[in-house]
């Protein structure tokens, strides 16, 4: 895939681009800015967009409203965000107008190597791909989540981490039809069951990333 690379630490970012082309993808650029990822992404159209979300010009969260600009421009281009820390509004701020092909992933995940190019391919596939820890963190708590039972727990933090039900039921060991019995009664308890499937899917995630 050809991927544009935005991270303003010169070592982490001339590591992805060798793990990247090692990998096989092609990096059409890798800037250290906001404003230079902007540019690039309107330049070369590329699949995918990496992203910091702190980054220069003023060290806040340009590299986060970069990757909002582009969702808004380029549809069609995955976003992959990386950030040091959980930061619960920037995950929402993502997710809110859709979550296909866009993902928010942990900076520490970039050292697991296996789960990092899997986020990637999610992404550019045009699933949702959310860190399992940023996942973990914004669901702690939230009492709209009281009503599930812990098996039913383990399948929504897995939609919200972007997988189908066919990927859950692999990695829980569980049938299609339990998956799909236990979605259906994570609908029904968080009231969505008026929605269609699909809007079911993004609301069951929306709703605890903004409560």
């Amino acid at each position: 895939m050809r991927i544009v690379l935005a991270e303003d630490s010169t070592l982490l970012r001339e590591g992805l681009v060798r793990l990247l082309a090692d990998e096989g993808h092609t990096l059409v650029a890798a800037v250290a800015d906001a404003p230079a990822l902007i540019a690039a992404v309107a330049h070369e159209r590329p699949d995918v967009v990496v992203t910091d979300v702190r980054m220069p010009p003023t060290n806040t969260d340009d590299g986060l409203r970069a990757a909002l600009e582009i969702r808004r421009r380029w549809p069609p281009t995955g976003v992959l965000v990386l950030s040091q820390y959980v930061e619960k509004r920037y995950a929402s701020q993502l997710l809110a107008d859709r979550s296909d092909g866009v993902g928010y992933v942990l900076k520490d995940r970039v050292a697991q190597v296996e789960d990092f190019l899997d986020a990637l391919d999610r992404v550019a596939a045009g699933s949702t791909a959310l860190d399992p820890e940023v996942v973990r963190r914004l669901m702690s708590g939230t009492s709209g989540l009281a009503r599930l039972t812990a098996r039913e727990n383990d399948v929504l933090r897995l939609m919200a981490s972007g997988y189908t039900n066919a990927a859950i039921a692999e990695r829980l060991f569980v049938s299609m039809s339990a998956v799909e019995k236990h979605v259906n009664a994570i609908f029904d308890k968080l009231d969505l069951a008026a929605a269609t499937d699909y809007n079911r899917r993004v609301l069951a995630i929306l709703r605890y990333l903004g409560s």
